[in-house]
């Protein structure tokens, strides 16, 4: 069975961390199958939204699975396993619609740093968000010390990645992290889903490209993006284009479509 599940129903993408057993921990199977269901959201026209939950309610994701990087080489470790996730993590974060995550249980780690990587998150009263990654010997790898430091206050930032302490759904709140604490997060995350959806695309993609340039979430590719669509709907682009089929020298007007 898969470890990660892609599923779309009524514009909604849920992607689904599949492997309750190790509480979510992410291996290499996961990250390959994550990059393909990232692939194939990018490609889907459809889709309005983006749900990233997780099987089981003891843990969202507990990080990288130890098993598959204490083996790699300090080299590897470097170039592959931290910038492999980085990889995947951006293009998460640069979906051209919005994503929520639904956080239950223990958000550690590379969990967490997933759950940054979206732009909402709605988070059972149980969870918990922790950096424990000093503890065995390594430090986050993911975004932990930048994404989270733009969305995490300086001292409450330093407070995890330094001592390696929980902070409970209640705490994550007050400091502007989570959007919501709800009993039924999923519930929550449909509801707030189903309010993007009804809302216009077109819009919405375009406040989120304009949100992360401010964010200076991959601010070039955003601001490219913007300048890219707008041109691609004017009569310039479409007698330039016609002009070059043609053979001839273009008339360009600066006109609308």
């Amino acid at each position: 069975m898969s470890t990660v599940h892609l599923t779309i129903d009524n514009g909604v993408a849920e992607l689904r961390l599949n492997n309750p057993a190790k509480l979510n921990a992410l291996t290499e199977t996961m990250l390959d199958a994550l990059e393909d269901h990232c692939a194939t959201i990018d490609r889907h026209g459809d889709i309005r939204c983006v749900l990233i939950t997780a099987a089981g309610n003891r843990a969202f994701c507990v990080g990288a699975d130890i098993h598959d990087w204490a083996r790699l080489s300090p080299r590897d470790f470097g170039r592959h396993w931290i910038r492999r996730g980085h990889r995947i993590f951006d293009r998460i974060a640069r979906f051209h619609v919005p994503s929520i995550a639904v956080l239950s249980g223990h958000a550690f780690g590379g969990g967490l740093e997933l759950a940054a990587a979206c732009d909402l998150r709605i988070l059972s009263p149980d969870a918990t968000i922790a950096l424990p990654e000093t503890g065995v010997g390594i430090v986050p790898g993911w975004s932990g010390t930048q994404r989270l430091a733009r969305q995490v206050p300086p001292a409450v930032l330093k407070e995890m990645a330094l001592t390696g302490r929980r902070l409970s759904a209640e705490r994550a709140f007050s400091i502007g992290f989570a959007n919501a604490v709800a009993d039924d997060p999923a519930a929550e995350a449909g509801a707030m889903a189903a309010e993007i959806c009804e809302r216009s695309p077109a819009a919405v993609e375009t406040t989120k490209y304009l949100l992360s340039a401010s964010l200076d979430e991959d601010r070039g590719a955003m601001t490219e993006a913007l300048g890219g669509a707008l041109m691609a709907g004017s009569a310039d682009k479409t007698e330039g284009v016609a002009a070059f089929s043609e053979k001839r020298k273009p008339n360009f007007g600066g006109r609308e479509a």
